[in-house]
């Protein structure tokens, strides 16, 4: 009887050992505009699945860089669909892996009611000192903006006003904090289903800029990896895509 005891005491613990191993870490590259979406998803993904997901959040242009030179990164969530293809190509990424996660929406906001009106006159008509745009070399949303610009043929009258952040989330900060009167930003920074939302924008016709396709990637660092591979296949599951599409992105 003894015995038994003691044989199902090993038993239970080492299935007890046996779960906490396979509950793994992941270090996830995340673009700037997608780091309040991700907060929540990577919160849902640890409670059903055990693993946990660490977030570094920047421009999809300083990503590529930094994983170039060696960056522990094992999942990037880019803002567009072109680094992600690019990694694949120079064998930073694992091929095949890559899928759109978002689509993400571009508009110009500002952090004071009334100032941005639903047609986006406000550009043509003046008014404001400075219009904030993300580094477009480094940042698809900051390249979007510009295209925007150049579709209204207005980047040329423009540009001295424009004042440029490294990433989305220090242009959203630009006019949170009174820097810039106006700026180009993404939808999901200024109306999160979890807050109430601020200021004035204009959601800017998807006609006027290129498709801001969001891919996520496997990269070579997380091949192998059970957390990287159970996050990649959680983004595609019913509960994240509720999460993203409350937010503004579309599928």
């Amino acid at each position: 009887m003894m015995w038994f005891k003691r044989a199902g005491w090993v038993v239970c613990a080492i299935a007890v050992w046996s779960g906490a191993a396979l509950a793994d870490e992941v270090q996830v590259a995340v673009a700037a505009n997608f780091a309040g979406p991700f907060q929540k998803i990577a919160a849902s993904f640890a409670a059903d699945t055990g693993h946990t997901a660490v977030a570094i959040t920047g421009s999809t242009g300083k990503f590529y860089t930094q994983i170039k030179e060696g960056a522990p990164f094992e999942v990037l969530l880019a803002a567009d669909d072109e680094t992600p293809r690019k990694l694949e190509g120079e064998g930073l990424a694992v091929k095949g892996q890559s899928f759109t996660y978002a689509k993400g929406k571009l508009v110009l906001w500002s952090a004071k009611a009334g100032v941005v009106d639903d047609k986006g006159e406000v550009l043509s008509k003046g008014g404001f000192t400075h219009l904030a745009v993300a580094n477009p070399k480094l940042a698809p949303y900051g390249a979007a903006g510009v295209e925007t610009l150049k579709a209204l043929g207005l980047y040329e009258s423009l540009q001295p006003k424009i004042v440029q952040g490294d990433n989305i989330a220090q242009t959203f900060q630009f006019v949170s904090t009174g820097n810039a009167d106006i700026g180009f930003v993404a939808l999901s920074q200024v109306a999160p289903p979890d807050k109430p939302a601020i200021g004035s924008w204009w959601v800017v016709p998807a006609k006027l800029y290129t498709p801001i396709l969001q891919d996520a990637a496997l990269l070579k660092k997380g091949e192998g990896s059970a957390a990287a591979a159970a996050l990649l296949k959680y983004l595609k599951g019913d509960k994240a895509k509720a999460l993203i599409k409350s937010y503004g992105y579309e599928l």
